[in-house]
């Protein structure tokens, strides 16, 4: 399964100040809801894509089959945006 990281130049960061997660990238800042943030928290060169459903399955007590979906498509909308590359 492929193992997500983030691209060279971007963070992830959460602004006080208004309180809500963001990706900070060259020229862009995409904002993030919880679980966004929860997805790309997870999102560090290491974990599979696998690894980061079980998880986040496990910690929001929701079925794999649910959430494995609305991963998969986040991960790829932000591999689209070069915000997310592969390990």
């Amino acid at each position: 399964m492929t193992v997500p990281r983030l691209a060279p130049g971007v963070r992830l960061s959460f602004d006080g100040r208004r309180d809500r997660w963001m990706v900070q990238a060259p020229e862009r800042v995409v904002i993030l809801d919880a679980i966004g943030a929860a997805v790309l928290a997870m999102v560090d060169g290491v974990a599979d894509v696998t690894d980061i459903i079980t998880s986040l399955a496990a910690e929001y007590d929701a079925p794999e089959a649910e959430i494995e979906a609305d991963i998969l498509a986040l991960l790829e909308d932000l591999t689209n945006r070069g915000i997310v590359i592969n390990a």
